[in-house]
Parts: C-alpha cells; structure tokens; sequence
C-alpha cells in the first residue's frame, strides 16, 4: 500500500497515447505503415558544369515530379539550400551576437566578415514546365513556390526545369556543408559539392508541404526518386558520386580500370590512383572539359566531389542477399596520407558490414568516403569527412580515432536517413541519435576498448544533471545544446534501453523490424515508439515519456535501510536477546556521571527488596512461560514449526528517486561472507510512487553493503548516494600560485620588457581560459565567433570536431570580396 506520508500525483507511467497522433491507414496502430500509406516520388534529370575558374556551379536540372498522395496539388515547392549563404539570409539576421572578447582568433574574425559579403544564393534564370513553357515561381527565402498551370491531380506526374548557378563558398572560411579547399602550395582545389540544386519539398501525410525556412540545422526532408546526372569539369579532374558511373571507358584511364576491376574482389583497399598519379596530376592544368555520368536509383539526394589531387582506393564488400559486392571506396588528398590509405575504406566495409545485421543489408551499389573541407557530413553513397595527419604524417590519437569515428558515423547515416527517410527538418534525433547509437556499437566492434565520444551512460550525465535543457523530442533549430541533445542523449537512450530495460534479443530485434518496416519510406517519432513497444511486447510509454519528452534525468538514491528478523516467541532465546541488547547498550552521559553518588538505599539497607537482590534477573523465564510456549509450538503444523526456526533476514530498502527520470533500480549487494550478487527490479516499482519507494531483500546471508548501478549503465548523476552504508566519493582540486602581474610604473622604466607570460593569461577572458582547447565548432555546435547556424554537420561535425586537429588551415588569401561572375 502506498506510503500517503510521500504521495505523489505525477503519473510517470502515463500511457502516452495521447501525445501521439491518431492511428490512421496510412500509419497504423503497431507503428507500421498501413494500407493507405503513400509518399511522393521525385526524378532528376541534372546537367551541371563546375567552372573550376571562378568557384561556380551552373546547371539545368529537370524533375519529374509523381503526386502520389490523394490529394489535388496546384503548386510544388523547392528547396533552394544555397541561399542560406546570401548576406540578407535568416541564417544570418537571426543569429545572436559571437563571443566577442579581449581576445578573438583571426579566422573567427575571417570567417564573420567573409560571411557577411559574400554573394551567396541561387542565381535563378529560368523556371519553365517539361516543354519549356515559363512557370510562374515565388522565392521564399531558401524556399521556391512553383504555380501549376493547372491542378496536379492525385497519381499525375508534372514536369519542372530549372536552370540557375551560384557562387561556391570557400567552406575553409565560412564553415559549411560543402564547398571548396584551396591548397596554397599548389593552387589546386577541392570541391565537396552538395545541395547544390533545387531540389522538391518534402510533402507528407502529417505535415503536408514540409517547407520549414532552412536556417542550419534542420537538415533535409526529401523525396526519394531516380537520378541522371552528368557533370562536366575539367578533362584533369576526377569525379566521385552518389551512384554508379556510367561512362567508364570516357573518363578513366585504361589502367585504372584494369585496377577498378581488380578491387572488386580483393580482401584489403586496391589503389585505382596512386599517390604518385595523384601528386603528377596536381601540377597539370587541362583546357578541354569532360563530362561525367553518374546513375542512382532511388535515393533522396545526390551528391558529388572533384580535384586534380585525389588519390583513390577501393575494395569490394560481400553484402547478404547481393549477387554483386559493394564498392568501399575512398578519394582524398596526399595530404591526407597515412592515416587514409590506412583506415577510410576498412572504416567504410566495417560500417556496411555491423549496420546491415542491426537494421538491413546496404542495397546500394558504392560507398564513398572523401577527405576535403568539410568535417563530416553525408549523402546517399557519399560522404565528407575531414580528419587529416600533421603536415609531417604524424598524427594523434584522437585524430585518428576522430577519423574512423566520422566515417563510421557519415556512412552509417546511409541507413538513417538516408533509406528511413526520417524529417530531420522536425525531428533532428531520428536520423543523428538512432545512427550514433549505431555509431556506438559499431566502433566497439572495431577494437577492444575502442575510446567512443558518445554511447556509454556514464558519459551523458554531466549534461543530464545540467541545466539549460530542452527535451529530445524539440524541434531541430529550438535545440539548446545540439551535440548533446540530438546525437548523444538519444545514443545514451537506446543503450540504456538495450542494456538495461529490453535486453539485447528484444531491443535488436524491435530495432531491426522498425528498420525493416521504414526502409525507403518516412517514419515519424510515433511509429518508431509504436513499432518498438509492437514487436517487443514492452510498455515503454514510461521510457519515452522520461527521457524523450522530459528533462528529468536519473538519480537514484539510497536513503534507508531497515533489518527484520522473525522472532520465534521462545522465552529463553528471547530473553537472552534482551539481555545481550542491555549489555550492549552505551550508557548515558549522565548515568556515566551519576556513578559515585551517595545513594540512599545504601544508607537505608531495609530499603532493600527482592528486586534488590543480586540474584534478580527481570529477563528469567518462568515455567509458566515454557509451558505457555510449548502449547503454542503443539498447535502449530510441522512447516509453521519449521518456519520459526529459520534464521531469515528480512532487509528493507528505501529508495528515493532525486532526479525525477523513473528507471530500473540495479542494485548490487554483498554479503558478510565476502559473496555478492547484482539484483535489476523493473522500472514499474515506481508506478505507484515515483518519488519513494522500499524494497524487501530476503536472505539467509547478512549484507553487509549495498551499492546502485555499480556498472553505470542507467546514467545515474550521482555517485555518492548510491552507497549503504554511505562512502564518501572523493573529488581532487589543483593548488596554484597566483603570479604577480607587472605595476604601470615598472613596465614604463623598462619598456624593452614584454608582459609577462603570467600577465598575459591573466588578461584572457574567464570562459576562454576555462575551454581555450575547444576549436570553432565544438562539440555542441558554438563556434567562438559563429557566421552560420551549422557547418560542417553537427553528427560528425559536432562529435568529431572534439578530436578536430589545430593545425590553422589552408586559406586561399583575398584581398577583396570576389565579385559575381557573368554566367
């Protein structure tokens, strides 16, 4: 029966139902798609030219637009990504005031000014229909508006051309998505190109036209379809892309086909392109052009890069149910070497190989990793990852695990969200925590205690216990602390979930059904939620209501602990018990003192009685005590007997939940006889009273100490409570000397003498010197002086950029804003 001395109103195993949208046809009940579920198609035809010249992009893309839902349609709205880098962007005119200090870098200030006037945006020439008819448009921001000349109706398909170009950004300056690298030393480049045409909005069920102003970081919401492309650079370049090239035999030498070919069956990376290739054709400058075609089939996006100075490698990966080998392949710079040549394409094999037994067999042709400007970010088939050696080839530790990290995680997002095709324009999480989940899992496959950024519980609590939260379940641009919040909470959840409260075998094989269920289609946070509880048969309604839409966090607490023996009613054992107890009782500090006083009865000896007497024993047992024992030993049955005799403890555990996230109590105890045992009761001891609530341990043993969570797998914020009986957990402080800064009047009779080292920490501001190692773009996704809501990808961008090199990187040097060339 409930305590009503701590009763608690706050249901935490509320039945979240109601939260949830309404089952429909289209998404039912068990979190899987119904009947009626429908979603658009969108098909590009792209011909784009990279003008290697003046950092520009010029293309024609046409689209085949499918309206697949039931419903009439009488415009199409695009994305137009690219405009987020116009000056007058919201990107830029809601974006608080940097950090701005005594003391800032160069490249933040760089970075502020570049952003400010670089010309930026689409360039749109024309918007016509498939017979190039002009289509009247509307731009939005980094949205486009395309009137129908006529309603399209449900099952029509329509045809949209547009052509457009737009200035490159130097993603080394203004931090970005994609963009270009320039090498000083040999004025070449790379291009990371991506969203780099305009491209269909997503429109759902839930939602309808998901046209959302693109301001950072609420990524992508698209529409999966077929692509065409042919991309058009200079006859030196070589080219790698979202899907499969066409025309092998026009574009690639005859050996390093003969290589390509080698590479599909080889057991470790094959160079396609040597370093020494890649180093003679940094120096060439070719005036003709070639043009590349590329194919995918059903992907949601498409994504290409280029330079004179790739390197390319390549191995075939045996995928479950695939007649051909997937092609691992990787494109970067010597710069990039050793540690590319080493670990990119093993990094890409081993992604393949551990995501496709969580959630499906990787169903695409190739998968490409490339070292450029950009620290991580991903595309169907590609990705960006940035991580490089010293300019000598040595390299950290962290850069190197940084590496394999980031390419885990870039090619892990082809499974999430790439093919379940979540919003992560709504619903950051469901694309960067579920895939850093997998990230987690992944790199612990690669090698034993392999140091994972994100995953383990204990690593989430100083966030947790923190302030300045906002729940998982917030909108991706309202994330306070994005890192945090969108990549390692939602990791942390789903571990703790699996470890904890599931169990492997239910947890991967829900996963994997929800994996199944959503491949090629959009699921929303419901379905994952319903789809998890449906094919688990686990009520998890507390779970997601706790950790998805709270910011409770977890801090369990030991606050009493009781003992209970069963007394047998046997006088003489009684009586002994009684009398060991006086014995052992301290005296009292005045019976202490009290001990020489003059007493009466000693002067009075008639005062003495039978209760006097030496003899006396106010704990004898008499023999109508035995004789009224016996009879109740003679009325009771052979077990009830049996049961008065055993030497039972009965302890009972209070526990207090501090921090207000309901979970599984894990509580190890350790008995007396130096054995010990780890006990987990159900999260549900809290429905009636999620505040307090006590446990009874029965045992033959007597415990001697009693500890919570000793293996830190539920996120716990505090350590010292978890403790019977309690043990203090100790905390280490540093002693320093405070150094005397130089007086005004010393400096100017010696002003040959440079401030001391001293003075000039002392006139470092107070959060620079407490977090002076961070890099723009820490891992929360707050550069010192910020030009952009988000660049180089929060995933890997933001749990990557924490092993981030400081080495200062190549910048091509301006001495003036580049103005906009003609097209």
């Amino acid at each position: 029966m409930p305590n009503s001395k701590h009763s608690d109103s706050t249901d935490r195993f509320f039945q979240i139902d109601s939260w949830l949208p309404t089952p429909t046809s289209t998404r039912t009940a068990s979190g899987a798609p119904g009947p009626g579920y429908w979603q658009q198609r969108a098909d590009y035809n792209i011909d784009v030219t990279l003008d290697d010249a003046n950092q520009r992009i010029r293309g024609t893309v046409a689209i085949d637009y499918h309206n697949q839902s039931p419903h009439t349609l009488s415009y199409v709205w695009l994305q137009l990504d690219q405009n987020i880098f116009k000056p007058d962007s919201d990107a830029v005119t809601t974006a608080p005031a940097p950090s701005m200090h005594s003391r800032v870098e160069f490249n933040a200030i760089r970075s502020l000014l570049a952003r400010s006037t670089f010309e930026g945006g689409y360039n749109i020439k024309s918007v016509t229909d498939g017979d190039d008819h002009p289509l009247p448009h509307s731009i939005v921001k980094t949205m486009m508006r395309i009137d129908l000349p006529e309603p399209l109706a449900a099952g029509a398909s329509t045809q949209l051309k547009v052509k457009y170009s737009y200035n490159i950004v130097d993603s080394k300056i203004i931090r970005a998505r994609s963009g270009y690298e320039f090498f000083e030393k040999d004025e070449n480049y790379i291009y990371e190109i991506a969203q780099w045409y305009p491209r269909v909005v997503a429109y759902t069920d839930y939602t309808g036209w998901q046209h959302k102003q693109f301001l950072g970081r609420g990524e992508f919401t698209l529409e999966l379809g077929d692509f065409d492309v042919r991309i058009t650079v200079p006859s030196d370049m070589v080219v790698a892309a979202t899907g499969e090239l066409q025309n092998v035999d026009e574009v690639l030498k005859a050996e390093w086909i003969e290589r390509l070919e080698t590479s599909r069956s080889a057991e470790k990376p094959v160079m396609i392109i040597t370093p020494e290739e890649a180093k003679a054709n940094e120096t060439s400058r070719a005036k003709g052009t070639k043009t590349w075609a590329f194919q995918a089939k059903q992907v949601r996006d498409f994504a290409f890069a280029a330079s004179r100075k790739f390197i390319w490698d390549a191995m075939g990966v045996e995928v479950e149910g695939e007649d051909n080998p997937v092609m691992a392949m990787s494109y970067y710079p010597n710069e990039g070497n050793p540690l590319w040549s080493t670990y990119s394409t093993e990094a890409i094999a081993h992604t393949i190989e551990v995501y496709g037994r969580y959630a499906f067999p990787y169903p695409y042709p190739v998968a490409i990793s490339v070292n450029g400007p950009v620290y991580g970010m991903e595309y169907p088939m590609i990705c960006f990852n940035g991580p490089r050696p010293e300019d000598d080839g040595t390299y950290s530790k962290a850069t190197k695990y940084g590496l394999i990290s980031v390419i885990i995680h870039e090619v892990g997002h082809n499974f999430f969200p790439m093919i379940v095709n979540s919003d992560e324009r709504q619903w950051t999480w469901m694309d960067e925590g579920l895939n850093t989940f997998l990230q987690y899992l992944t790199e612990q496959e690669w090698e034993e205690d392999y140091p994972s950024g994100r995953g383990e519980p204990a690593k989430m609590v100083p966030y947790m216990k923190g302030g300045g939260q906002r729940p998982i379940m917030t909108g991706s641009e309202e994330i306070l602390s994005f890192g945090n919040n969108a990549y390692g909470k939602p990791a942390t959840a789903l571990n703790v979930l699996r470890e904890t409260v599931m169990g492997r075998e239910l947890f991967d094989f829900a996963f994997r059904e929800y994996a199944l269920r959503w491949r090629f289609k959009r699921p929303t946070p419901a379905d994952f939620f319903r789809t998890m509880e449906d094919a688990s048969g686990v009520d998890l309604d507390w779970f997601w209501r706790g950790w998805f839409f709270s910011t409770d966090h977890v801090d369990i607490a030991i606050s009493d602990v009781r003992l209970y023996q069963i007394d047998s009613g046997d006088p003489e054992i009684n009586a002994e018990i009684k009398r060991q107890e006086r014995d052992k009782k301290e005296p009292s500090i005045s019976k202490d003192r009290n001990v020489d006083l003059p007493r009466r009865i000693d002067l009075q000896p008639g005062l003495k009685d039978f209760y006097n007497s030496p003899d006396y024993d106010e704990h004898k047992v008499e023999e109508s005590d035995r004789k009224a024992y016996q009879k109740f030993l003679d009325g009771l049955e052979a077990d009830e007997r049996a049961l008065l005799r055993r030497k039972t403890n009965f302890y009972v555990v209070t526990f207090r939940n501090v921090g207000g996230l309901v979970m599984p109590i894990i509580i190890r105890i350790h008995y007396a006889d130096n054995t010990s045992e780890t006990v987990t009761i159900p999260a549900q001891i809290w429905r009636s009273n999620s505040k307090q609530v006590d446990k009874l341990f029965v045992t033959e043993k007597e415990i001697a100490r009693l500890q919570l969570d000793p293996k830190q797998q539920t996120a716990d914020a505090e350590e010292s409570n978890n403790y019977w009986p309690p043990r203090l957990v100790p905390s280490r402080f540093k002693l320093y000397k405070s150094e005397k800064s130089k007086n005004p009047m010393q400096k100017a009779l010696k002003p040959d003498v440079d401030t001391s080292e001293a003075e000039k920490k002392s006139e470092q501001p107070k959060d620079e010197k407490e977090s002076g190692d961070k890099k723009d773009g820490d891992k929360d996704g707050k550069p010192e002086v910020k030009t952009e809501a988000r660049s180089a990808k929060g995933s890997s961008g933001e749990q990557a950029d924490e092993t981030k090199s400081s080495k200062t990187p190549h910048s091509r040097p301006k001495a003036s804003p580049r103005k906009k060339p003609s097209a």
